[in-house]
């Protein structure tokens, strides 16, 4: 079987966003090869470079090469630094393209992040730079098994736990193993003393009985959940829970998410900062304050064998046309953009350029009146999946046993469902949301209050969520854009081997300005 027929069997039986991860542990993305902030040296006597874009890639490309000695500036679309590393808050405004503005309504301290959300414990570059500039994180929690599995297919539409999904999956498997194993089904395979020890850990693993059947019993309930929980006294007898059959498991799709915890992007320690994914935006705007020039729309980019010239607009001047000018270029603009922008490159990077399409993502962030998923389902963090559109709820890793308000994530879309969402107006997304997530939990009309929207392709300074790389594109293009053009360099998570994580953009800024300066360094020399 190709990786093609793989992903499309999984995006078939789970959906666009199981696709997503499933092209992330199949080589879309890997483990980060940092290894610390390259040591640059002095930068040429008088040397400038210019950066496009203040998002993280640019940031810490500017940051470095400050660092370094070249005079640095750096221009942003938005009011903000950050790029995709964004957060909402009460009394934010967002408007996206078609003119929809919306003015997020949220309580003091909740917020929702519309990128990214999560670091994994293994992306040293960004988490690195959360140490260098003291951000407190705390736990991310990606697999809950109290959270719940739904699919619209299965009986009457109710959503399972996690745990019993689970349960039943490993539960069957390790019986139908342990049926061949016994029935001599792999002496070819595995030697008679290693078929009792694989006996023994399927019975433990599966919580099969003596006679590696999974069925209704202590063992399994231990796993799966009880009917009746374990209590103290004369009434405290647990009521066991009956597993559902396996063709339920395996027709109900629930197992396509199991695995998703397991994929290395997703693995414990996930870490999030505390307040908002946003304080690694601020924390690098602070160390960059007077370096970064905001509301800058990029109109033109051109190079010569003097340097490089980018006019561009005051988006608070409407019409206005300015320049700035440097030795060097650090373009961090999404491809999406970039490529509507004019640029002398050469042919190779400007087809590298055009051959990358971006993701459609959407996230919805809804406010509650109060935890019920904690008070009333006892679900603290994690994720439920189901199959509809909104594909995701996410609950909130912190303030847990608050009494106040409480922001979730209500959707996290992608694919065809995301499109469908990003024709939607801003009112409708919020009300499918509710619509869809009130199947899973009951209590969403009466306990919610307001909620806000981000559609990635209606986004102005993106036009998309992450550059979506094909094999075949990736092996036509992907060095001739991470070449150095000229004077013209490109960073960002869209040229990166981690594509749609902070790591990519952070790894990918390092790799672009080490090989800018030693080109520098070069130039100086000859000079």
């Amino acid at each position: 079987m190709t990786r093609r027929q793989l992903l499309r069997m999984i995006g078939m039986s789970a959906g666009s966003a199981a696709m997503y991860q499933a092209m992330t542990s199949l080589g879309f993305a890997a483990e980060s090869d940092f290894h610390g902030v390259p040591q640059l040296g002095a930068a040429p006597k008088g040397a400038s470079v210019l950066v496009l874009g203040a998002g993280i890639a640019g940031m810490v490309a500017a940051l470095e090469l400050r660092k370094a000695g070249y005079a640095v500036q750096v221009l942003e679309y938005n009011a903000r630094a950050g790029g995709r590393n964004w957060s909402l808050r009460g009394g934010d405004t967002y408007t996206e393209l078609g003119g929809e503005t919306q003015r997020c309504g949220f309580a003091p301290g909740q917020y929702i992040n519309p990128g990214p959300w999560r670091l994994p414990h293994h992306h040293r570059g960004i988490l690195g730079y959360c140490r260098q500039f003291n951000i407190p994180l705390e736990n991310f929690v990606q697999v809950n098994y109290n959270a719940y599995l739904h699919t619209t297919s299965a009986g009457d539409g109710k959503p399972q736990r996690y745990r019993t999904v689970r349960a039943d999956y490993h539960g069957h498997v390790a019986e139908l193993l342990a049926k061949a194993t016994r029935s001599n089904q792999l002496d070819a395979a595995v030697s008679k003393e290693d078929q009792e020890k694989l006996l023994a850990s399927l019975q433990w693993w599966g919580a099969l009985d003596r006679d590696y059947r999974y069925t209704r019993s202590r063992d399994s309930s231990d796993r799966r959940g009880y009917d009746k929980d374990a209590g103290g006294g004369l009434s405290g007898d647990p009521v066991p829970s009956t597993p559902m059959g396996l063709g339920d498991v395996l027709g109900k799709t629930l197992w396509g998410r199991l695995p998703f915890g397991d994929l290395y992007e997703m693995q414990t320690t996930l870490m999030q900062p505390v307040g908002g994914m946003d304080r690694i935006g601020l924390a690098f705007a602070r160390e960059l304050d007077g370096l970064i020039r905001y509301r800058a729309r990029v109109l033109d980019i051109h190079q010569d064998e003097h340097g490089v010239r980018v006019a561009f607009e005051d988006t608070a001047e409407p019409g206005s046309r300015h320049q700035a000018s440097a030795d060097w270029c650090v373009c961090t603009i999404p491809l999406s953009i970039l490529g509507q922008i004019p640029i002398n490159v050469g042919q190779a990077m400007a087809d590298a350029i055009a051959a990358v399409p971006y993701a459609a993502s959407v996230k919805i962030g809804l406010q509650f009146k109060r935890r019920f998923w904690e008070q009333d389902e006892a679900i603290y963090g994690g994720i439920s999946y189901t199959d509809q559109p909104i594909d995701t709820i996410s609950y909130p890793s912190h303030g847990y046993h608050d009494s106040g308000k409480a922001v979730l994530l209500g959707a996290y879309a992608f694919g065809a469902h995301a499109m469908q969402f990003t024709a939607m107006s801003p009112a409708q997304r919020i009300e499918a949301a509710l619509e869809q997530g009130s199947r899973i939990h009951p209590q969403y009309r009466a306990e919610f209050e307001n909620g806000v929207s981000v559609a990635w392709h209606r986004s102005p300074f993106t036009l998309g969520c992450f550059g979506l790389w094909t094999e075949a594109a990736r092996a036509k293009h992907y060095r001739n854009l991470c070449a150095i053009d000229g004077r013209i360099a490109l960073a960002g998570e869209h040229a990166s081997q981690l594509p749609a994580w902070q790591e990519g953009a952070v790894t990918s800024a390092l790799d672009a300005i080490e090989r800018l300066h030693h080109r520098a360094l070069a130039q100086g020399a000859a000079a």
